[in-house]
């Protein structure tokens, strides 16, 4: 799943989710510069930076997943690859990684291809306020027992378990396990309609939590307009909160969905923006006028983010 980008939450007690850098986290270390870079379409800006530092006299490492699906893009002016543990917490500073990895394989995602369908455990991971991991719910109940376990003993709050869990192995043992230390929003994804039997299940197992609590990421575009817009329907009649993501091509070099379907990219940013600034709440889609997006937030705004304090978002 892919992470929210917003402005940091205070938990309490000096906790917080910390800021998310813009896709290219960059530093040096002796003689070398490194570039993680998270996203394809910010493999220009990646490429300029690399040569900036190598006029500085620097060698240049560079990696990440906005690397994995053009290795060559940069292979000119970088070395590409190679481990480097630390490199989420340079992204943003409150983040860690428990496991890497995921079973699944959903043909959009970039995890699978590049981290394995297997699980790889990371024991000793650092204990931050923002956990990474791509699909908790799907560990062994062992690991996730021995997660939850570093959790309690560090005493360090759970604010945003980030790319969240799966509806599928969702079950009341996970509900269980993890609610007495996720302090943030429950996270899942509704990536097609086969899903749909699987998340209706997780919220009303969820019925008593508040649905600014229920994070449910949204795809668009890779199934038909009505099948999209009847997924994130269902997510606010179950008492969800859907985040629209627009699907994209993994290798893509510019920030554009992918149209398909009887989708237009002006549609589908039109969906996101209703979805994602939550006027869902205030008026139908078919009333939403996007061009006067601006005013609208500045007459509601008050309203729609009074109730957000108690949101953490990554």
């Amino acid at each position: 799943m892919s992470k929210l980008i917003v402005d940091s939450f205070d938990g309490g007690g000096g906790a917080s989710t910390g800021r998310w850098v813009n896709g290219i986290a960059e530093w040096v270390e002796a003689d070398t510069a490194y570039l993680s870079v998270a996203f394809t379409w910010r493999l220009d800006d990646a490429y300029q930076r690399a040569i900036w530092y190598r006029q500085m006299g620097l060698k240049v490492r560079a990696g990440g997943p906005g690397i994995f699906t053009r290795k060559h893009y940069l292979a000119d002016v970088a070395q590409i690859g190679g481990d480097c543990p630390d490199a989420i917490w340079r992204h943003n500073p409150a983040a860690t990684i428990a496991s890497r990895g995921c079973p699944v394989g959903c043909w959009f995602c970039i995890v699978p291809k590049m981290e394995g369908r297997t699980f790889t455990e990371l024991p000793d991971f650092p204990v931050c306020p923002v956990l990474c991991d791509n699909n908790l719910s799907a560990l062994s109940p062992e690991y996730q027992d021995h997660i939850v376990g570093r959790y309690r003993a560090t005493g360090a709050p759970l604010l945003d378990a980030n790319s969240g869990f799966e509806p599928r192995t969702f079950d009341d043992e996970v509900w269980h396990r993890w609610r007495d230390i996720n302090r943030g929003p429950w996270r899942f994804a509704y990536d097609d309609a086969a899903d749909g039997p699987h998340v209706e299940r997780v919220m009303r197992m969820l019925r008593d939590v508040s649905p600014r609590r229920k994070q449910v990421y949204t795809l668009i575009g890779n199934e038909p307009v009505d099948a999209c817009m009847d997924r994130i329907q269902q997510v606010i009649a179950w008492g969800g909160e859907p985040y629209a993501q627009a699907f994209m091509k993994l290798n893509a070099l510019v920030k554009r969905p992918h149209v398909r379907f009887d989708w237009t990219e002006r549609h589908l940013k039109q969906v996101q923006r209703w979805v994602n600034g939550r006027f869902w709440k205030y008026t139908p889609f078919y009333q939403y006028d996007a061009s006067i997006r601006s005013n609208a937030r500045m007459e509601i705004g008050q309203l729609l983010f009074d109730d957000d304090a108690e949101v953490i978002s990554s």
